[in-house]
């Protein structure tokens, strides 16, 4: 039996989905009163039966800073998936990031320990590979270093990361994945879905920045075989490909059906933004859009290697073009109905 932790966002539902989808049995934990209809949308991105696959979900409310009723949900449970995480670069929210990333995956790795002939997968971020002086070809060989652009989002999940090592380091069967940035239908209001809802409104900007990208779907499908195939005490680079900012924004602007970004936003433009970002909140009382954190992003220029998993897996990634058309054909059916 496969347990799921954040099944109610975007790559724990492309877990589930799959797991199921093979005949796999599928406990997943949730907060009480959590919001099941979004991972039930997203089956129905994919095949006319979500309906009967969904109800085939066992769902147990658990929170993952509560290691007792983590525990209880381990019950019979073979293969863990901590797909759950909290993404956010609002420094308000270090505290929450903190306990969600690092403190909640400790509780994971202690509650799996505890079992015993428990399986890991945990869900990462290319934000851990951070170190100032490799920009280029990054890949699992490159450990964090220190930084003042490091974001609480970075920091916690490095801090997350240490806990898993730290569990391998007493007997557990793990295995990290460290995805680029997540590329998926649904979820439009949250995480990279923004990027969706901010093309079809119409952004001119773009930034000289880079990174890399991976569609959902292909993040679930290696975190599977690479725990069914046992590939434990490592971690792994999942990206598609490396994109400018600029390359990105025009793809996804297309498969819309709209202009392209023509304004270059510099770093001078990007502070003039937080500081007008500023003054709304304050007026507003809602949460920044622009932080310092985002614009360092923004504007680094990195490229990373996916050697070691198509060397492992042999797997071949869905293109960023074939990517964009699924998930801009969904946004926009959505807004249909």
């Amino acid at each position: 039996m496969n347990l799921i932790t954040g099944a109610t966002g975007l790559v724990g539902a492309h877990v589930a989905l799959q797991l199921l989808q093979q005949g796999k049995s599928v406990v997943a934990i949730k907060r009480e009163g959590s919001d099941l209809s979004k991972t039930k949308k997203l089956f129905s991105y994919y095949t006319s039966d979500f309906e009967q696959l969904f109800n085939q979900i066992k769902w147990v409310d658990a929170d993952i800073s509560d290691i007792y009723a983590i525990l209880d949900a381990l019950e019979g449970v073979d293969a863990v998936y901590h797909c759950a995480g909290f993404v956010s670069f609002n420094h308000k929210q270090k505290k929450q990031i903190h306990a969600i990333n690092t403190v909640g995956t400790a509780n994971v790795v202690n509650a799996c320990l505890e079992k015993g002939n428990v399986k890991l997968c945990y869900v990462s971020s290319i934000a851990t590979l951070q170190n100032p002086d490799i920009t280029k070809n990054i890949d699992e060989s490159v450990y964090w270093k220190s930084s003042p652009s490091a974001s609480d989002y970075a920091i916690s999940k490095y801090n997350g990361e240490r806990e898993v090592w730290r569990g391998m380091e007493e007997g557990l069967n793990a295995v990290i994945v460290n995805p680029g940035i997540i590329l998926g239908p649904g979820f439009w209001y949250q995480s990279s879905g923004k990027l969706i809802d901010t093309c079809y409104k119409g952004n001119p900007f773009y930034t000289e920045g880079s990174s890399a990208t991976i569609d959902a779907k292909d993040v679930a499908a290696c975190m599977i075989q690479l725990t069914e195939q046992h590939h434990f005490g490592k971690r792994f680079v999942l990206i598609e490909n490396n994109y400018s900012f600029k390359e990105i924004l025009s793809e996804t602007h297309k498969a819309l059906g709209k202009r392209e970004p023509y304004m270059n936003a510099g770093k001078g433009l990007l502070m003039l933004a937080k500081w007008m970002d500023s003054f709304r909140c304050m007026i507003s009382g809602k949460e920044p859009i622009i932080t310092k954190e985002t614009i360092t992003a923004a504007l680094e220029k990195n490229t990373f290697s996916n050697t070691r998993i198509k060397q492992a897996l042999n797997f071949n990634f869905t293109p960023l073009q074939e990517t964009l058309k699924f998930v801009s054909t969904a946004f926009l059916n959505d807004l249909k109905k």
